[in-house]
This record gives structure tokens, C-alpha cells and sequence, in this order.
């Protein structure tokens, strides 16, 4: 039984980190995407597939074309995994720029003396 991709599959991918990009400005054609590529279209295809099932984008038959259009706000999950890192990194920083103020009183009231 395979597992349910999610978003961070997605994103994983240099291919898909690009399609993504793509269809952000507008709706495009497969043939559109794949000509960016040099793999086949099946390949394209799958990523695509990939990136559908994960919610990012979808699929729209227009007469013969499929057209594939982006579901940003999946990436709000994303946004909010790196949140909780940058507060993280954020409070470290702090820290450590308040050591180094400390070490420059240190060291200004060392040479008065």
C-alpha cells in the first residue's frame, strides 16, 4: 500500500520546484511544461500526477488540451513546518548577539581599568 504523498514530496523535486513555478504566473498546457524539459513527456506526466495528488496544482480538460493551474496555498504547510524553525533560530541569534554585546562591555571596561 503505497503512502499519501504530501506537499514536501512535492517540493523535493528540482522538476517539480519548476512546474510549480511555472503554472504560479499562469494556466499551462502539458506540451507547454514538457517543452521546458529535457526528459520525455511522460516523465513531465508523472510529475505532474505527482504534484496533483499532493494538491499543488490541477488538471483541467479544455477541449483537447489539459491545462494545469497552481493550488498555492498548499504551501502554507510548508511556510508553517519553517516557522517554527526560524523562531527557533531566531531566539538562538538573540542569544548569542546579547553574548557578544556582553563580551563588548567586558572588554571596554577591561581597558579603563
Amino acid at each position: 500500500m503505497e503512502a499519501r504523498r504530501d506537499v514536501f514530496q512535492a517540493i523535493a523535486d528540482p522538476t517539480r520546484r519548476q512546474i510549480i513555478g511555472m503554472v504560479a504566473h499562469q494556466q499551462l498546457n502539458l506540451n507547454s511544461i514538457a517543452d521546458n524539459f529535457s526528459m520525455t513527456r511522460q516523465a513531465i506526466s508523472l510529475h505532474i500526477k505527482i504534484l496533483e495528488e499532493c494538491g499543488l496544482i490541477t488538471v483541467n480538460q479544455q477541449g483537447r488540451e489539459r491545462f494545469c493551474e497552481a493550488r498555492l496555498d498548499k504551501l502554507d504547510e510548508v511556510s508553517q513546518w519553517i516557522e517554527q524553525y526560524r523562531q527557533f533560530w531566531e531566539k538562538k541569534f538573540d542569544t548569542m548577539e546579547a553574548y557578544l554585546e556582553q563580551l563588548k562591555k567586558n572588554k571596554k571596561h577591561g581597558k579603563r581599568k
